[in-house]
């Protein structure tokens, strides 16, 4: 059975920075990927990532959040800089049509 567990979450000082970490166990995806869903909004597409390192990214977090991937330690990160309050949500992991338990980010302002 695949799982995929996520760490890093925590909270944060809005300019600050968290890493989040996403292993993925029993497969190799294709595409893995973050979402993020704030209280009371639907879940979005933060970034992805796919083998072959192309990427696509919110325009909310260009510039300022990272994704990359360990292909030999099957993981996903997501390098989150300068952080803002409206980044703060549930951080989940996606790969086909597993999704992790989620990592709560918190930002203070």
């Amino acid at each position: 059975q695949v799982h995929l567990l996520e760490s890093g979450g925590g909270l944060v000082q809005a300019g600050g920075s968290l890493r989040l970490s996403c292993v993925a166990s029993g497969n190799i995806f294709y595409s893995m990927g973050w979402y993020r869903q704030a209280p009371g909004k639907q879940r979005e597409l933060v970034a992805r990532m796919t083998l072959g390192g192309s990427t696509n990214y919110a325009d909310s977090v260009k510039g300022r959040f990272t994704i990359s991937r360990d292909n030999a330690k099957n993981t996903v990160y997501l390098k989150m800089d300068s952080l803002k309050p409206e980044d703060t949500a549930v951080y989940y992991c996606n790969a086909a049509s597993i999704w992790g338990k989620g990592t709560q980010v918190t930002v203070s302002s």
